[in-house]
C-alpha cells in the first residue's frame, strides 16, 4: 500500500531508510511494521518548512521531535516531545512539570545525537532510548497520518498519528503545542 502526503508517495518502511535506532523498534511492534511507511528525500529537505514547500504538505500532517533535558537532584531527565509542525512544544511548562523539573530545556544537539543514534534534523520518537517519557500533543495523535524523520536526515517516516500513543514510555498530553 502507498500512503501519499502532499506530493510524496510513501512505501512501507525498508531498514535503509531508517536509522538503526528506529528500525529495531519497528521490528519490534506489530503494529509499526504493518503500518510504517518511509520515503527517501533530499538531506537538505530535512527541515519542516522546507519539506512542506517543496512538497506541498499541510503542516498538521507533519510533527517535529525534540529532544529536551531536564534536571532534578543532579539527575538528567530526558524527554522526547511530538508536536504538529505548525507548532511548538511547551518546554518550559507543560513539559517542565510532566517530567518534574525546575528548568528544562532543549538538549544540545550533539548530546541528542549521541543519546539516541539518530542524525539531527531526522530525530523521531520512534527508536528514543528505553526508558524516555515520550510527550505527544494529543494534536498529532488526532492526525490520520502524521510524517516524522525517520532518524536519517535522507529520509521521513509517516505513521498514524493515534499508533505514536503505543510507544513505549509515550503520554498524550493536551496543550503540549502551542501556536
Amino acid at each position: 500500500m502507498t500512503v501519499r502526503l502532499g506530493t510524496l508517495d510513501l512505501e512501507p518502511a525498508r531498514d535503509d531508510l531508517l536509522a538503526p535506532p528506529v528500525a529495531a523498534m519497528i521490528a519490534a511492534i506489530t503494529d509499526l511494521s504493518a503500518q510504517a511507511h518511509a520515503v527517501a528525500i533530499d538531506p537538505d529537505l530535512a527541515d519542516t518548512a522546507a519539506l512542506t514547500d517543496r512538497f506541498g504538505l499541510d503542516p498538521e500532517a507533519s510533527a517535529n521531535c525534540v529532544i529536551v533535558l531536564g534536571k532534578r537532584g543532579g539527575e538528567l531527565r530526558p524527554a522526547a516531545c511530538v508536536v504538529l509542525a505548525s507548532t511548538r512544544a511547551d518546554v518550559n511548562g507543560l513539559v517542565r512539570r510532566t517530567i518534574d523539573t525546575r528548568k528544562c530545556s532543549f538538549a544540545p544537539q550533539d548530546w541528542a545525537v549521541a543519546e539516541t543514534g539518530m542524525e539531527y534534523g531526522g530525530i523521531t520518537p520512534v527508536g528514543v532510548p528505553e526508558g524516555w517519557p515520550i510527550l505527544i500533543d494529543q494534536a498529532v495523535t488526532e492526525q490520520p497520518w502524521v510524517l516524522l524523520g525517520s532518524g536519517l536526515r535522507r529520509s521521513k517516516l509517516a505513521l498514524p498519528g493515534a499508533l505514536l500513543a503505543d510507544l513505549p514510555g509515550a503520554q498524550v498530553l493536551a496543550g503540549l503545542g502551542l501556536r
